[in-house]
Parts: C-alpha cells; sequence; structure tokens
C-alpha cells in the first residue's frame, strides 16, 4: 500500500536519511531547501533497508535492502540519487503480481549486485583486519533465508567474487 511514497521526496518511507551529530538534517542533504522535499532525504526509492555502514576508507555509504520476492540488493549509496523502488525490481510480489516490469530505467542507479531468489539480507560488515589478509576490504552478509554467511568482494563498482559460508550449520 506504500510502495510508492518510495519515489516521493516529502516522505520519509523508502529512503537513506543523513543527520548531523544533533538528530537534525544535514545542511547540505541534496535536498535540503527543496520546497515539499523532506530535509534529511540522502537517497530515495528503497524498498527495505536492513544494513548500512561506511566505509572509513574513502567514506563510501553501502546498504543493503531486502527485494520482494527476489531482488534482494547491495547498494552504493550516493546522495540525490534514486534507487528504483517500486519503479525498478528484480523480484515480484508475494502474490505472485508483477511489481514492475523494469529492472533497469533512466534516472535510477542499478544495485550493485541483486539477489535472485532472495537470501534475506541481516547484518552487513566489512573487513579491515589483518589477520586474514585475502579477506581484508570484503563485506560479509548473512542471509536469513538461506542461514547461510556470504562473503562479497566488490572492487571498483564491480562484484568480483561472492563466497556461501556457514551453510552447513543449519
Amino acid at each position: 500500500d506504500y510502495k510508492k511514497q518510495a519515489q516521493e521526496l516529502g516522505s520519509a518511507l523508502g529512503k537513506v536519511v543523513r543527520l548531523d551529530r544533533d538528530g537534525h538534517p544535514a545542511s547540505d542533504n541534496p535536498f535540503a531547501g527543496q520546497p515539499g522535499a523532506r530535509p534529511e532525504i540522502w537517497s530515495y526509492g528503497h524498498r527495505n533497508p536492513q544494513g548500512l555502514l561506511v566505509d572509513p576508507r574513502d567514506g563510501a555509504v553501502w546498504e543493503h535492502e531486502h527485494g520482494p520476492r527476489g531482488g534482494d540488493e547491495i547498494n552504493r549509496v550516493r546522495p540525490g540519487l534514486n534507487y528504483g523502488w517500486p519503479r525498478t525490481t528484480h523480484g515480484v510480489d508475494y502474490s505472485g503480481e508483477v511489481i514492475s516490469k523494469e529492472q533497469t530505467a533512466r534516472g535510477i542507479e542499478p544495485p550493485v549486485l541483486v539477489w535472485v531468489p532472495s537470501i534475506a539480507p541481516s547484518g552487513f560488515a566489512l573487513y579491515l583486519g589483518d589477520r586474514f589478509a585475502g579477506w581484508k576490504g570484503d563485506f560479509f552478509v548473512g542471509g536469513l533465508a538461506e542461514r547461510s554467511l556470504r562473503r562479497v568482494r566488490i572492487r571498483d563498482g564491480e562484484v568480483i567474487l561472492q563466497e556461501v559460508l556457514l551453510r552447513e550449520l543449519r
């Protein structure tokens, strides 16, 4: 019932927001001062964000979200961009109804990674330690639906490795 609000800048639904340390909208947010837009909005068109982190090496903001039935995503979140929901999606409604026939569209930032079928991402970590040198810079995402842990390596905006871990512990 609320899908379309993810595209409306006057609604907080389907948004990543950015606040200052006092809890006020950051003054340099992309929609600050725009009539009808909520000043705290950093990005919009998100379905159901579950994990968010900032890479301390470069300040990049990363988010993962639940899609509908299929279409869970990892996004690199940039200010002012539209991430598509519900105009674009890789999933269908739980009833089987088509939400959108479009997976990409002009003016929509595509996800860096899409999971179909859904893994139901939960938890989001970036490994920057030295103990496991081969994992340095990799993301770790819990998969509730498949009851696993995924290691994901993204370099220059491209997924170059995905490994399913701990599935045997079901």
